[in-house]
């Protein structure tokens, strides 16, 4: 590749400018596009962050289009100028995203990679029902290539070919967040995973419904055996049965500062029968947009790379890493 590629941002909260920002640090990708649910902007010369950093709306910007459906115009109007897409859109309900990249690849021109961060279970599950539809199309699209899933059950998926058996991954995060209102659709879809909330109460929620559930908690949230798509990733991949991966973490709405180390162990048994674990620790000093956004660009490397040699359809970032020796029969969607 000797230009940069053209990627459009889906969703311009806390994740999407963070991506603008990550963006503008990274010579091979240049931000052409950035979507949020009033309008969008786009620039072939490419779009800085400081342009978008104190944008509450898009409308605001000068240059932005106005649009009731501003991710279906984009693509209409653009899609022959962008080469990949990174999806920071809220999942609220579970379908939104599967339902938002069926419009793109049927009722749009666009053909190339596609990267997401979804974090549930049934959101990658819902995506794969897509597959044939997005082969036919000409579309890669890579699935859980955020931080978690992404970054940390890459991880798990590398290190686990040091064991003969895995027999648990168990992921661990800490998150700070100076201000919540940055990262609304993340924040909420935390709460799905307290105790007493569901998809339908987090709807009905109103950002001051968020705040004082927030105040009652001090900010902090602290969850626990989450549905998350680390199980069903790393079961395609072979590497165990979803059953064996737990994830938790804890999210501090108040404070940069991380609440709690971010940490994946891998067990398993060795070659010589005994058991042992792989821990890695992030570094404290990295931040949601360098463990996320970082990783979703390296992925759209890769993924690029799949694309220009003729693949096509749904794969997870896992599908880029070692594989394990899970029977193949015991790796489901459903």
């Amino acid at each position: 590749m000797t230009q940069p590629l053209r990627i459009a941002i889906l969703g311009a909260g806390g994740l999407g400018k963070g991506m603008v920002q990550r963006v503008e640090l990274t010579p091979d990708f240049k931000t052409v596009a950035l979507v949020d649910r009033e309008a969008y902007l786009f620039d072939s010369d490419g779009i800085s962050y400081a342009q978008v950093q104190s944008l509450q709306h898009l409308r605001q910007h000068p240059d932005s289009v106005p649009s009731a459906q501003a991710i279906q115009d984009l693509m209409a109007t653009h899609a022959d100028e962008i080469d990949v897409i990174f999806v920071a859109l809220p999942n609220l309900p579970v379908t939104f995203i599967p339902d938002v990249v069926k419009q793109i690849a049927t009722q749009t021109n666009f053909q190339g990679v596609m990267v997401d961060a979804l974090k549930r279970t049934r959101a990658v599950e819902a995506m794969f029902t897509l597959d044939e539809t997005l082969r036919d199309r000409r579309i890669l699209y890579i699935t859980g290539a955020g931080a978690t899933p992404g970054f940390l059950s890459t991880i798990a998926a590398v290190a686990a070919q040091s064991f003969v058996e895995v027999t648990h991954v168990d992921i661990r995060f800490g998150v700070g967040i100076a201000n919540w209102s940055q990262y609304r659709a993340t924040v909420r879809e935390d709460f799905l995973h307290l105790e007493g909330f569901d998809a339908e109460k987090v709807n009905a929620m109103s950002d001051a419904d968020i705040e004082a559930e927030l105040e009652k908690r001090n900010g902090i949230l602290e969850l626990h055996n989450m549905e998350h798509a680390d199980d069903i990733i790393l079961e395609l991949a072979g590497i165990c049965k979803r059953e064996q991966v737990t994830v938790g973490g804890v999210v501090d709405t108040r404070n940069a500062q991380k609440p709690a180390h971010t940490q994946v162990t891998i067990t398993g048994k060795t070659t010589l029968g005994v058991e042992a674990s792989h821990l890695l620790t992030l570094d404290d000093a990295t931040t949601m947009i360098d463990n996320v956004c970082g990783p979703a660009l390296g992925f759209l490397r890769q993924g690029y790379q799949w694309y220009r040699q003729n693949h096509y359809g749904v794969v997870t970032s896992a599908d880029l890493m070692p594989r394990g020796p899970l029977p193949l029969k015991t790796r489901t969607l459903v």
